[in-house]
């Protein structure tokens, strides 16, 4: 996750506060998508952002995760997102965001 994104999110929580912030990532690959979940979560493990040591707890998910599927409107997410659900692995996606969010983080969706 990027410097900017970092400060971004770290400004949502403060503004809104953390029981009031969801992250929903579209990461396509894997590992990508774990370290981005832990960072919103633990902190960035690479120490080099905003959220260095700074642990937000903010729920994560991705946006294959069938429960945000389910909150999402059935057209505009098959113009936006099927074809993508196509060619990555959602399964593994949704897994690395999963494992982070239930070590890390809260599940409130």
């Amino acid at each position: 996750m990027d410097l900017a994104n970092q400060q971004r999110v770290k400004d949502a929580a403060e503004k809104f506060g953390a029981d009031n912030v969801i992250v929903i990532l579209g990461s396509s690959d894997a590992e990508g998508a774990g370290i981005y979940a832990e960072t919103v979560t633990a902190g960035d493990p690479t120490f080099a952002g905003p959220l260095a040591g700074v642990a937000l707890n903010l729920p994560v998910y991705h946006v294959f995760e069938d429960v945000v599927r389910a909150e999402a409107d059935a057209g505009e997410w098959e113009n936006q997102i099927s074809m993508m659900e196509m060619v990555l692995d959602p399964a593994a996606l949704a897994q690395a965001v999963r494992e982070m969010r239930e070590e890390h983080g809260q599940s409130v969706l």
